[in-house]
């Protein structure tokens, strides 16, 4: 039988050389041969493009990110394929760099010897608070006292404690223990947090005791952190801690026996390191942070709660005033405001300080009348500070300050640069200079502005509460978290400073005796 005859475009293709095969019986084997290899091949290409699907992102970004944490990509692995820390330490020595969300916020928590700190609980009997000999039941509950019993319902249950404000460094102490980016590795850190009780310390002999008891603590940790290996790194400039007094009680100037406090930040090791309290001092490495208030709330939603109460309230009095007269200092702000608030009849509330009359320390009585209030009327304290304005703000009343050292100069990582914002300024220069009629200038405020005010206010609670440890902040930082972002952001600029070649401890610890002054805050005078 004749083959059949092909026209040109009917012949076969060769697989192999792409021609047009000449038709032939041996062909049609060939086609047999060829199917196979086609299959072959196929199977191989399909195999190729399902192993690629394994590794897929399971986030909504693009297949084409070029970054990818461990947490993201989901294959299963059996326990036995799971990756040992060694193999995940070689493999991010080998690969790109993971992100760390902990980049940059790495502290390292020194294990002082117990009698800096947990001794010193453990004696609390020793400590007096200068009005009350027994401190030891504040200690409860991370250092935020006992729970406050609320019958009238005027707090938030659980969430209000009698704490007192000479307690930050146990709370900051507790809360630190829970802070997310702690590391056991020193190399590793950005900071390293002293949890030294220097004001619990120093508590048990300011009155009696000779300088050298009242400084021997402070010579003692000093000479225990020069000896550790992270102290060379930055010659302690890396290093912080947190005094639960004013920065004042830590800096006497002299040696003579009458003088008030201790001499620990006048040491020259300590002069290079930061410290936080409630009071900051003159001096560039002291930094001021909020007074615990009792309100230490467990989640976001009690601070939302609380908010919502705030806003809500109908405000009886436009303005009031918790605190005694200070007679001991003559021609105080303190006395004419009294004086104002009793003239002002139903418009002032005064709740009267004064031991025996009013209990000042249970928030109960102060929140009753701060949350009635449209105005609360804040001059200085027996220092420059006092806890009642963080009181204030709590309860959405709009702080009134006639220094700038009692807030502005103060809280500069918790409170607005703007101080108009949130607050009303009627400074006072020389009381016996005193024009001021408080009334009349706060009758002034316009409607609108005391809304915008009280709001301002409001907002500002999260940041001004050291939330319990078990708190998660969801973006609502809590005044401890604020503290130590604002901390670990000086220590990087004196780092920046070296890598540049510069002396890290250029204008560190140096006075600005322009702090306090009134200058640089006239622009917030209330006009």
């Amino acid at each position: 039988m004749k083959p059949k005859n092909y026209s040109p475009m009917e012949k076969p293709i060769s697989v192999v050389t792409g021609k047009f095969r000449s038709s032939n019986n041996n062909n049609h084997s060939n086609v047999w041969f060829v199917v196979p290899l086609f299959i072959l091949l196929c199977f191989i290409l399909l195999c190729f493009d399902y192993s690629a699907l394994y590794i897929t992102d399971t986030t909504d970004e693009p297949a084409s990110s070029s970054s990818f944490s461990d947490t993201t990509q989901k294959k299963p692995v059996s326990p036995r394929d799971e990756p040992t820390t060694k193999d995940v330490n070689v493999s991010r020595l080998l690969d790109e760099p993971l992100p760390d969300s902990c980049s940059g916020r790495y502290i390292y928590l020194h294990d002082l010897p117990g009698r800096f700190n947990n001794d010193l609980l453990h004696s609390c009997s020793l400590i007096t608070r200068g009005t009350e000999n027994n401190i030891c039941p504040y200690l409860e509950n991370f250092g935020f006292g006992p729970e406050i019993q609320d019958p009238d319902n005027v707090l938030l249950k659980q969430s209000w404690f009698s704490t007192n404000q000479f307690m930050l460094e146990v709370i900051f102490h507790n809360k630190m223990k829970k802070y997310t980016c702690l590391t056991h590795n020193s190399s590793l850190a950005s900071a390293v947090f002293i949890p030294f009780y220097a004001g619990i310390d120093m508590s048990r002999y300011l009155w009696g005791f000779n300088i050298s008891v009242r400084d021997s603590s402070s010579h003692e940790l000093m000479d225990w952190l020069v000896k550790q290996k992270e102290w060379s790194r930055m010659s302690g400039r890396d290093h912080f801690f947190v005094a639960g007094r004013i920065a004042w009680d830590f800096r006497r100037q002299t040696d003579n026996e009458s003088d008030w406090g201790s001499k620990l930040r006048f040491l020259p090791e300590s002069q290079n390191m930061s410290m936080m309290s409630i009071e900051s001092s003159s001096w560039n490495n002291d930094y001021a942070i909020p007074y615990p208030t009792c309100f230490h709330p467990s989640s976001v939603d009690e601070i939302s709660e609380w908010q919502d109460r705030m806003r809500s309230r109908k405000r009886e009095y436009l303005f009031a005033f918790a605190g005694a007269p200070r007679p001991e200092y003559k021609d105080s702000v303190r006395g004419k405001i009294i004086d104002e608030c009793l003239e002002s009849d139903d418009q002032c509330y005064l709740l009267d300080c004064n031991y025996g009359k009013v209990n000042c320390d249970n928030p109960v009585n102060v929140m009753k009348v701060f949350r009635n209030s449209v105005f609360c009327l804040q001059p200085p304290g027996d220092s420059y500070t006092r806890r009642s304005m963080f009181d204030s703000i709590l309860a959405g009343c709009i702080p009134v300050f006639f220094h700038p050292g009692t807030a502005y100069a103060q809280y500069k990582w918790h409170l607005p640069k703007n101080h108009k914002s949130y607050s009303v300024y009627l400074p006072v220069k020389d009381v016996k200079e005193w024009d001021i009629k408080i009334k009349e200038r706060l009758l002034e405020i316009s409607e609108e502005r005391v809304v915008r005010l009280r709001e301002e206010v409001i907002k500002l609670i999260p940041s001004v509460v050291y939330a319990n440890p078990s708190y998660g902040s969801e973006g609502n930082e809590d005044a401890f978290e604020l503290a130590v972002k604002g901390m670990l952001e000086k220590i990087e600029e004196v780092r920046e400073m070296m890598r540049q070649g510069k002396d890290g401890g250029e204008g560190f610890d140096d006075r600005d005796d322009y702090k306090y002054t009134f200058s640089p805050y006239e622009a917030q005078v209330l006009t």
